[in-house]
């Protein structure tokens, strides 16, 4: 058997790339709007050192891209902004509040998901015709070893 950081598998990329405590934390506020480095900072109360890094992994794997903005009378400084992959990981984000708010009870929530008009949206199985799978009926079958 293989060790989980040399499997070739999916999951175990993906937690290469995203498994880092302040990674989940930049990608939520990265998906509430943030852009700036010092609106991460301001935020979240990360070290300066910590956010760079953790913005440079994004960066680097594509989950988020640089874009240089400028304040009239200030340097450029650059943005950080969500790819369509950086996006997608909104859905593992919110699966992971909603199993907190329901099995850690002692938790706030931080952000809300919502629909444009304002209703709450939760994750869902949903089959290739876009139906609803109840997750009493979903199945996970290792296809690979």
């Amino acid at each position: 058997m293989t060790a989980p950081d040399d499997a070739p598998c999916s999951m175990a990329k993906a937690v290469e790339i995203v498994g880092e405590r302040w990674t989940f934390f930049v990608l939520r506020e990265a998906l509430a709007g943030a852009t700036r480095f010092s609106e991460f900072r301001s935020r979240l109360g990360i070290a300066s050192d910590v956010l760079a890094v953790r913005l440079a992994k994004l960066v680097d794997t594509g989950l988020m891209a640089r874009r240089t903005y400028r304040e009239p009378g200030q340097r450029p400084r650059d943005g950080y902004h969500l790819t369509d992959a950086g996006q997608r990981l909104g859905v593992v984000l919110c699966a992971l509040q909603e199993w907190g708010n329901e099995h850690i009870p002692c938790t706030v929530p931080t952000v809300a998901y919502r629909a444009p008009d304002g209703r709450p949206v939760c994750v869902q199985f949903v089959d290739p015709d876009g139906v609803v799978v109840p997750r009493n009926e979903v199945r996970v079958e290792r296809v690979a070893d």
